[in-house]
């Protein structure tokens, strides 16, 4: 089909389907969208919570668990190590489908009846405090992670280890206050940077070790703030900078800051992007539009996928050898053929408009199920009865939408309406991709979580812990301290002090969360904008005149970056 322009739903934005995409759209006989890709990506990210985690009430037992889910979530919550056992049946709650009431009427009742998993974990050891993660050991506090141990207030990452205030980073060891690091040892306060270790405030360096406050660098050693030294003069000026204090960090801070805001930045973050177009995109073939991958090749508008997915569009957080899903929040492990449907896995195939389903295939509308097969609302069907019955309700989908407040239709081919989501606004990734405060949420038809009211003492201010790290003895780790952002008390757990000690860096006097906060507002909103390369000077391939090239890119125009195209910043790193 020729390519086709729609005004969506939502924002009333226009917005072009193209050619592929209706071919992408015809293989899995699925409607083209009617919301827009931004649109449609802001609709899954409000069904995910990433990194809150609360104490409530199990609605099975009544004792006190941890839970993804606050105390208030409309959800029945059960103890995920229940809740996954045998010891019950989904296919309890199954129902017949009334053809008189819409399908999005009758699911939201059926999601609201059977019990949700307190929290997304598989594989997991002495990791009681994580959430979305699987395959750790030895984890505190740590969200969206798998493959790592040892590691604390990590938040979207895969393998790392003995790692510490990390986001969005990849097989690293040792590393700290970090955004974008891969496959680097003991590299501190740096943003995107691979292969590097010993490695301070520095951003966008690849291979390199020794260095201080540099950018754009490639294979260096013992550079500060881009300059060659010896050994022994690096040593001493980074000696001269107390990073074991922190007013020396501070200072430290302020210096390498001012230094790199000088270089430019490539229009995208990532290597090894063949015919693609996105941000943060590591090994990677013909992906577009897309945010956060890494290993995925055929896929377009997808975000936080990785592992070997392929042949995916509108796919939300995961993949590990899934492909064909459209549509999809927090579901993979070889998973085939899903769309529409919210935290399924493992191995699940064929299956529409579910949540939270393991290990099943041909699925329509159910919730919780546990390797069935032909159910539909829950109840189980043989195969003729069940392909029979999936067509007569979908063909009562796109006559009979469902309707909101605002007026949006729901047919068949739109993911789950954003108010059917069990959090707020600002528990779930909206809010840390596209911030909001209360009363704009509200305003937009949002709900809005605003917590316990739980007040903790504190017994010190930030500012009155010990300026340097040699000075902090154990008895911190008793302390209820104030943070000097948000006012809210936190602690100093021991593993990191043990951390801090043992890396020569002065405590924290900020809490975790603003923390993650100040890393998440390093990172690109995923929404792309046409820039031309800013690049003006004459010394370049360009001869003497300005560089042509143009490009689809995150940063906006509203950033200090100065953006380049591929080959003026490659002109530009040594």
């Amino acid at each position: 089909m020729n390519p086709e322009a729609r005004t969506c739903q939502s924002c009333k934005s226009q917005f072009t389907i193209e050619s592929e995409d209706f071919d992408f759209y015809k293989k899995i006989d699925t409607p083209a969208p009617t919301f827009c890709p931004e649109c449609r990506f802001k609709r899954r990210l409000i069904w995910r919570n990433e990194h809150q985690l609360y104490r409530r009430k199990d609605d099975r037992t009544g004792e006190m668990i941890f839970s993804g889910f606050a105390p208030t979530a409309p959800v029945t919550i059960w103890d995920k190590e229940y809740w996954i056992s045998d010891a019950w049946d989904a296919a309890t709650y199954g129902r017949d489908y009334d053809f008189s009431r819409s399908f999005f009427d009758q699911f939201k009742e059926l999601m609201h009846a059977v019990p949700w998993p307190s929290r997304s974990v598989i594989r997991i050891t002495n990791s009681d405090y994580c959430d979305q993660a699987g395959d750790l050991k030895n984890c505190y506090l740590c969200f969206n992670i798998d493959s790592s141990e040892e590691c604390t207030y990590v938040v979207r990452a895969m393998g790392n280890k003995n790692c510490l205030d990390l986001t969005q980073t990849t097989k690293n060891e040792l590393c700290y206050e970090g955004v974008g690091l891969s496959h680097s040892y003991k590299t501190l306060f740096s943003d995107d940077c691979e292969n590097c270790a010993d490695v301070w405030f520095s951003k966008n360096c690849s291979g390199c070790t020794n260095c201080f406050g540099c950018a754009n660098l490639r294979g260096k050693s013992y550079c500060f703030l881009n300059e060659q030294l010896s050994k022994e003069e690096y040593a001493g000026r980074v000696k001269a900078l107390k990073l074991d204090t922190w007013t020396g960090l501070m200072a430290a801070k302020k210096l390498a800051h001012e230094h790199i805001a000088q270089f430019p930045v490539k229009y995208f973050h990532g290597v090894r992007a063949v015919e693609s177009s996105g941000d943060y995109m590591n090994d990677v073939k013909n992906v577009h539009y897309s945010f956060f991958v890494e290993d995925v090749q055929d896929a377009k508008f997808c975000q936080h996928v990785y592992m070997g997915a392929k042949d995916c569009y509108d796919y939300t957080v995961w993949g590990n050898h899934s492909s064909l899903m459209y549509e999809v929040l927090t579901s993979a492990e070889n998973a085939y053929n899903l769309r529409f449907s919210f935290d399924c896995w493992p191995s699940c195939r064929n299956l529409e408009y579910c949540i939270s389903c393991r290990s099943s295939s041909d699925c329509f509308g159910c919730v919780g199920l546990n390797k069935k097969q032909y159910c539909i609302f829950n109840k189980q069907y043989s195969k003729e009865e069940y392909t029979a019955l999936r067509e007569k309700i979908i063909n009562q989908m796109k006559e009979m939408p469902y309707r909101n407040a605002k007026g949006h239709e729901y047919r068949y081919g739109e993911f789950f309406p954003s108010e059917f989501s069990p959090f707020g606004y600002n528990e779930t990734m909206m809010q840390d991709t596209f911030p909001l405060t209360k009363e704009q949420a509200l305003v937009a038809g949002y709900a809005w979580y605003d917590g316990e009211a739980r007040e903790f003492q504190t017994t010190t201010k930030a500012a009155d812990i010990p300026d340097s790290i040699t000075a902090a003895a154990d008895d911190i780790l008793q302390q209820v301290i104030e943070c000097a952002s948000c006012k809210k008390a936190y602690r100093i757990v021991a593993n990191e002090l043990a951390f801090l000690k043992n890396a020569g860096v002065a405590l924290p006097r900020e809490c975790p969360n603003c923390r993650l906060a100040a890393r998440f507002a390093r990172i690109n909103i995923p929404v792309f904008n046409h820039r031309a390369c800013a690049c003006r000077e004459t010394g370049h391939f360009h001869g003497g005149t300005p560089c042509p090239n143009e490009f689809e890119t995150a940063y906006t125009s509203k950033q200090p970056e100065t953006v380049y195209c591929e080959p003026c910043y490659q002109a530009n790193v040594n």
